[in-house]
């Protein structure tokens, strides 16, 4: 290293490659004698050059840079400061110093350490730049601009500048100025890929998804490896249901760069699985089992696609192969019980979720998963106790809350089942099944204004609760109360779902209460259309042909809902009151099981 007293400034890189030959030398033939900085982005003199070199300062920053490559950043700082007292004008120690007190979190020092520096007496383009990166980390964006720019200014060849700058203003949204200035980065730096992936990410902010798309393809042509362009170009394509792209971006990168890259493998299969491709999907988890013959995320992924596909026995023996070779893994058993489910072989289901339960009591899936197959079966003794250990696993879960809370009020003992789902609200109060469940449990106990309460609460929460909007507008109706607002609320579910049979007899029968004999008439035969198996439903029916003196239709829709439901004695005495004749042999008491009526809550499904 030569001596020299001018004023010039050594790169890092060569000071970091030739560090150790100088820690050799005798301290008296040092100085700070240096090559040019390069024009992506260079690096500023090891000790600054305001005048003759200080020994004992450099001595100070050897001391400090070898901590640094220890990491001990303690040792680092206070050598750093020990060089400061014998330079206090270096910026270099200094920024070197405050660069230290960032990555450690110290915010305040790092700001004050540079409050010391007088910007315009900063020269070296990486001084000011790693300067901008701290007052940028620190929350104050404005004073890091003002430094790219000064640096910018100052060499306006380096594109590492533009591109830190452009980053900054697109997290700033200044997106117009962010494109400008990574324009230019790119056209410094042409062949460099950061440029034209944030400019992706500008294109793609302004909602510009065609040259978004371009910027992200550029990008990868430069570098294919580089995987947050992929991530990048595929999540856009998937927010804009360009799903085949997204497609072919991942089978691209697994095709020419890497093939045994299993999360882009992972992430194509998802893809091809959300597009109904089941059978592409088999062939890649087939190429994951060919590399790792033991993986058990793709064994099982392909067995439950095959059961999604409807070849049940397939993917049933599948998951018992690999039962079979890992009988520890509860949740691959687990996947077998609700395959068996499928098949509707329930005993096997059932026994399958047993043995879960036999190695692991508390595995919440399985015991979950039992309780509700046994709630399905209607046998609810068995599914309670089942329920009641679920919610004792994992309280913080709505679902077991909730089917125990079903459960209690199909066996009719709505109490408790008021209590459970209360309980569950005190965990989840924003859960609208919890509260609309609720609701229907205190109607059992003829609680009418807790009814109403919880049902206003589940619309504050949900407004478009269609299942809240039916259950309050048909309750008003059928008291005879707030017709206006029961044909309002009616109105509103049939509009969200206008092929429900169940919510067009509620608007049928709210138009009959309020007189408007001819709309219920239509909305209550379109009712009966959609659902062919109501009692409720032709009982209305009949009230209607009745209002209007249709004594024949009155009677055969009357029948047909006794017929449904013969334990109706209010119905069958009502039938008598009106003249309408015998009920025909086998129709009314005793004839038939009760029907639970539709307006019960609406449950999961059933066998």
């Amino acid at each position: 290293m030569k001596n020299s007293s001018s004023q010039v400034r050594l790169a890092h890189p060569l000071w970091e490659r030739t560090l150790l030959t100088f820690l050799v030398i005798p301290l008296v033939v040092v100085s700070c004698a240096a090559v040019p900085e390069t024009k992506t982005g260079g690096s500023a003199s090891i000790l600054p050059s305001h005048s003759a070199p200080n020994p004992q300062a450099y001595f100070h920053f050897l001391r400090g840079y070898l901590a640094e490559r220890d990491n001990d950043s303690t040792l680092a700082i206070q050598e750093y400061r020990l060089g400061l007292q014998h330079d206090p004008e270096s910026v270099y120690l200094k920024t070197r110093m405050a660069r230290l007190y960032f990555s450690r979190g110290e915010m305040g020092a790092a700001i004050a350490t540079l409050s010391q520096i007088d910007d315009d007496t900063v020269e070296e383009v990486s001084s000011l730049t790693q300067m901008a990166k701290i007052y940028e980390g620190a929350g104050q964006p404005q004073r890091a601009l003002d430094l790219y720019d000064r640096a910018i200014e100052r060499d306006p060849e380096i594109a590492q500048t533009y591109f830190s700058k452009g980053i900054l203003l697109l997290t700033l949204k200044r997106y117009e100025e962010a494109k400008g200035v990574l324009e230019q980065s790119t056209q410094l730096a042409p062949q460099s890929y950061v440029g034209y992936f944030y400019l992706g990410k500008v294109h793609e902010k302004v909602g510009d998804f065609s040259r978004a798309e371009e910027q992200f393809q550029k990008a990868i042509k430069r570098k294919p490896k580089f995987q947050p362009a992929h991530q990048a170009l595929v999540a856009m394509l998937e927010s804009q249901e360009e799903f085949q792209k997204a497609i072919e971006v991942y089978r691209g990168y697994l095709q020419t760069v890497n093939p045994h890259k299993k999360e882009f493998r992972q992430q194509l299969i998802r893809l091809l699985l959300r597009r109904g491709a089941y059978d592409q999907a088999v062939e890649e988890l087939e190429r994951i089992v060919a590399d790792n013959p033991e993986d058990l995320y793709a064994l099982v992924r392909i067995a439950l696609i095959h059961g999604e596909m409807g070849d049940h026995e397939r993917a049933i023996a599948d998951l018992k192969g690999i039962v079979h070779a890992h009988p520890s893994e509860l949740r691959v058993r687990d996947y077998l019980g609700l395959m068996y489910e499928e098949i509707k072989d329930y005993d096997k289901a059932i026994g399958t979720y047993r043995a879960n339960l036999d190695l692991e009591p508390t595995f919440y899936d399985s015991r979950l998963h039992l309780g509700y197959l046994m709630y399905r079966l209607k046998r609810y003794d068995e599914a309670i106790p089942q329920l009641k250990q679920a919610v004792q696993v994992n309280p913080k879960n709505p679902e077991s809350h909730l089917l125990l809370g079903l459960t209690y009020l199909q066996s009719e003992q709505h109490l408790l089942a008021t209590e459970t789902f209360k309980k569950g609200l005190e965990r989840h109060p924003k859960h609208t099944d919890l509260r609309f469940n609720l609701g229907a449990a205190y109607d059992k106990l003829d609680r009418f204004p807790d009814v109403v309460r919880e049902m206003e609460t589940v619309l504050q929460m949900d407004p478009n609760h269609a299942d809240a909007l039916n259950y309050l507008g048909y309750s008003y109706a059928d008291r005879g109360i707030n017709i206006q607002k029961a044909l309002e609320l009616t109105k509103r579910a049939v509009a969200l779902k206008p092929e429900n049979g169940y919510y067009v007899d509620s608007l049928g029968w709210a138009l009959f209460k309020k007189g408007r004999i001819e709309e219920a008439l239509d909305e209550i035969k379109r009712a009966a259309g959609l659902v062919k198996n109501d009692p409720v439903i032709f009982e209305h029916l009949g009230e209607i042909y009745l209002k209007k003196e249709n004594r024949e239709k009155a009677r055969k829709a009357w029948i047909q809902s006794i017929e449904l439901d013969p334990s109706n004695l209010k119905l069958i005495r009502r039938f008598q009151e009106n003249g309408l004749g015998k009920l025909p042999q086998g129709v009314g008491i005793g004839a038939g099981e009760s029907q639970i009526s539709w307006y019960a809550p609406n449950l999961p499904g059933s066998p």
